[in-house]
């Protein structure tokens, strides 16, 4: 071009020819130049619009609480996947509240073997390390009445998990090939004792909770949990997510069972499993809330979707059962389901509601099955409670388990088969990412 141009000049001086053939050539480069740059700066500033959004929700619903570390667990041999020290999120309780506790523990799947579990040890679910030093607490975790009425005051706690087994292994040998600890029993003893210490000693009410493993772990140690306070302490569990249960997969494998099995195996957990299952069964059937449920004696309310969305993807129609990925849109938005697949997950809620059977018949339990294909519910403030929360029987997640709580009134209520709850807030998922056990 610049030898052409001079060419131009020298031959032909004539300022027209100069101008079309070498000058405006420029002008239209600098032309889809700044084009370019301003719809650069047009898209900068939707996602700036959609980030100042999201942090005048956060604002508004939730509230960032600082990480403690429990730094006397590792003497003790209490500590993470690698050996770091466990941890947690404590607000102080406040008026009427300052002598209840509510101990909601974290979720995040398991590992079930040296190489899942030292993926795992590199993230924040296997290394305190790893841990972001805040975290929102909302929902149930929330210090606001009209969000949270009846545990807004309370002393609150979001216990970090981080051993990979819903806090029940215990192996004391450490191989150093790959520094692997699995401890998971003995920080959740570590943790507790240390919140005896900070006052939780000194509770009028006590609540054990958790979401997903952490779900699974508030049933698995409900009665470990209650038998930390005197009989005068009233003490419940709630378990959001956390009923897994025992299905086979759309391949007709029983792909999840033999998941736990292996996951108590590596973690050694079979020894803080409930006796009365063990003596019955194999300790990995007991890792299962519908064969050990029965024998809990400590009041206990079970939260969770009819259509867990987590177990859809990962129990009925995990990544090995669908090679050919016939059920991947499907597991991503349920509107994108066929009446094939509907019907299936169909049959996967009546095998969940047959499991619940496992819970025995008792006014000390409490239940709210939906019609939603969602995974916790109680952690979110547009699921716990808002004006357009899931309801059923006209009653939001915090007003169910609130009046269950205090006696105000029983709560028992499965909802009818999807797609009849319009207060769903049906989960949809990022194709990019992927959470199979």
């Amino acid at each position: 071009m610049n030898s052409l141009c001079a060419s131009l000049l020298f031959y032909y001086p004539y300022f027209y020819w100069y101008v079309v053939f070498c000058v405006f050539p420029y002008i239209m480069f600098i032309i889809f130049f700044l084009d370019i740059l301003r719809m650069v700066a047009a898209r900068m500033g939707q996602w700036l619009n959609l980030l100042v959004c999201a942090l005048i929700l956060l604002k508004a619903d939730g509230f960032n609480v600082g990480i403690t570390y429990v730094e006397n667990a590792v003497v003790k041999g209490a500590v993470c996947l690698d050996g770091s020290p466990p941890a947690y999120h404590f607000d102080k309780g406040f008026g009427a509240g300052i002598n209840n506790w509510l101990v909601h523990i974290e979720g995040g799947g398991w590992c079930n073997n040296v190489t899942t579990c030292l993926e795992r040890k590199k993230t924040r679910l296997g290394s305190s390390k790893q841990m972001v030093k805040v975290v929102a607490f909302s929902g149930m975790l929330s210090n606001k009445q009209k969000f949270n009425p009846d545990f807004y005051n309370w002393n609150r706690i979001k216990v970090r998990y981080c051993d990979g087994a819903s806090f029940t292994g215990d192996v004391e040998a450490v191989n150093p090939a790959n520094n692997l600890h699995f401890r998971g029993a003995r920080v959740f003893q570590a943790v507790m004792e240390d919140l005896m210490a900070k006052g939780m000693k000194n509770a009028q009410n006590a609540v054990l909770s958790g979401c997903s493993a952490g779900g699974l772990t508030s049933i698995l140690h409900c009665d470990n949990f209650r038998a930390l306070f005197p009989v005068g302490t009233k003490v419940k569990c709630f378990a959001d997510a956390g009923y897994f249960i025992n299905a086979k997969d759309v391949s007709g494998a029983s792909h999840i069972e033999q998941f736990y099995a292996q996951v108590v195996a590596t973690h050694g957990s079979a020894k803080h499993l409930p006796a009365s299952c063990t003596s019955r069964l194999s300790p990995g059937l007991c890792f299962f809330p519908q064969y050990m449920a029965r024998q809990i004696t400590t009041p206990l309310f079970i939260i969770n979707a009819a259509y867990d969305s987590w177990q859809i993807k990962n129990i009925l129609a995990p990544g090995v059962a669908d090679p050919h990925g016939t059920w991947h849109s499907c597991k991503l938005d349920i509107n994108n389901c066929s009446p094939t697949q509907l019907q299936t997950m169909q049959s996967f809620r009546t095998q969940f509601l047959n499991a619940l059977a496992g819970l025995g018949i008792s006014s000390s339990r409490g239940m709210f099955i939906d019609a939603c294909y969602a995974h916790c519910q109680t952690e979110m403030q547009e699921t716990w409670l808002r004006t357009d929360s899931p309801v059923l029987g006209k009653m939001s997640i915090a007003k169910a388990v609130g009046d269950w709580y205090y006696d105000r009134s029983p709560f028992q209520k499965i909802d009818c088969a999807y797609p009849c709850n319009p207060t769903c807030h049906n989960r949809v998922f990022d194709s990019n990412v992927h959470s199979e056990v």
